[in-house]
């Protein structure tokens, strides 16, 4: 066949395959999906992120009718009549309540996909490292009953490190620290493959319960987890600021006369960053422990490509100091650290070689890496 001719015939075949692809994306949509314990993200392949929402569910305990998703159930949390429940349906990186996530899944893909899909999408879910294989399935068959066509996982360091831009695919080392809601997880990375992971039950929710019983202990004040979430944003710290803060908290007293009445408090980021310290030690611990098994040639790798840190708790101001002392290494946030795991998903939903194209697998980046530390 005349060059010329091959030429035109591979044009046309690939102006048929986007052509298909076109019209494939018209009629359902790959989605990815970071499930977290405190919010839920959603990547649509060739949209980018549709939808950033707390993964929080308010029902009504009477009839089981779910009356709010996301945002408008949150600020429900705490503020809710005898018959509302708001539930956050995830716990410590897994599902908690099966029958709750499935509406809270449904929701959130339904909002995602649009009302004129044909198909039902393709979904790809990032997950923690050291989910059991039950806890596998059940992700899997929520996000099934949910409405997806296909459901793939990926295992959360991964795809945060690809969602940051850390060369995952080199015969380099490269180390993620991505610290959400419910689990902070730790990997070293190299070949495309996991090839150290722990998964420690200590991030976000965790700090937002050493503060609440921080002020409980200290204050005499009871606080909610809207309230202690707000502290962790504005007050809390890894390490000692340049210019020390303070803010007002209200509460409910419980002191010893047992009032019960509303009062309000002055705390300060000082008292905040030692109520943090042991939730905070916890994470160190698990990076230096990683680092301690790490193999020589990794941890030469490590020191010329440091640490990156993803994740809503990579934002707690300082912790990239504190880990670099503690390790020796260069630390950084990444710069869009809350959104890595589901940018991650959205790489590899948009690549060449999309997921959907390769052979079922019940995760992808295994490695040989140590399992999760409760």
């Amino acid at each position: 066949m005349p060059e010329r001719q091959r030429v035109s015939t591979r044009s046309t075949r690939e102006r048929g395959t986007m052509f298909f692809d076109k019209i494939k994306s018209l009629l359902s949509n790959d989605i990815g999906i970071d499930l977290g314990t405190m919010n839920t993200l959603v990547f649509v392949a060739d949209r980018g992120v549709v939808l950033q929402e707390p993964s929080v569910v308010a029902i009504n305990a009477d009839s089981g009718k779910v009356l709010a998703v996301g945002s408008q159930a949150k600020i429900m949390i705490g503020r809710t009549p005898g018959n509302i429940r708001a539930i956050r349906p995830m716990r410590e990186g897994v599902i908690a309540d099966a029958e709750v996530t499935d509406e809270m899944l449904r929701h959130f893909i339904r909002h995602a996909s649009g009302r004129f899909k044909i198909m039902q999408p393709r979904v790809l879910i990032a997950v923690p490292t050291g989910i059991t294989g039950v806890e596998t399935r059940a992700v899997q068959d929520s996000a099934r009953r949910a409405g997806a066509r296909d459901v793939r996982l990926v295992q959360e360091p991964l795809a945060s490190a690809i969602g940051v831009g850390l060369p995952v695919e080199e015969p380099t080392g490269s180390m993620i620290v991505d610290i959400g809601g419910g689990t902070t997880e730790v990997a070293i990375i190299s070949l495309a493959n996991i090839v150290h992971s722990s998964s420690v039950k200590c991030a976000g929710d965790a700090m937002d319960e050493a503060i609440v019983k921080h002020m409980k202990k200290a204050h005499n004040l009871l606080i909610g987890e809207r309230t202690a979430e707000e502290i962790k944003i504005q007050l809390g710290s890894a390490y000692k600021m340049d210019e020390e803060k303070q803010m007002e908290v209200k509460g409910r007293d419980i002191g010893q006369h047992g009032s019960c009445l509303p009062r309000m408090v002055t705390i300060t980021s000082e008292e905040i960053r030692e109520a943090l310290s042991e939730p905070v030690s916890r994470i160190v611990y698990a990076v230096r422990t990683a680092l301690d098994t790490c193999k020589p040639e990794l941890s030469a790798d490590l020191i010329d490509n440091g640490i990156v840190l993803g994740g809503g708790g990579a934002l707690l101001r300082g912790l990239d100091r504190l880990l670099s002392e503690e390790t020796g290494l260069a630390v950084s946030v990444a710069s869009d650290a809350l959104r890595a795991v589901v940018n991650g998903t959205g790489v590899m939903l948009e690549s060449p070689h999309s997921v959907f194209s390769q052979p079922v697998d019940s995760s992808i980046g295994r490695g040989d890496h140590s399992g999760a530390d409760s």
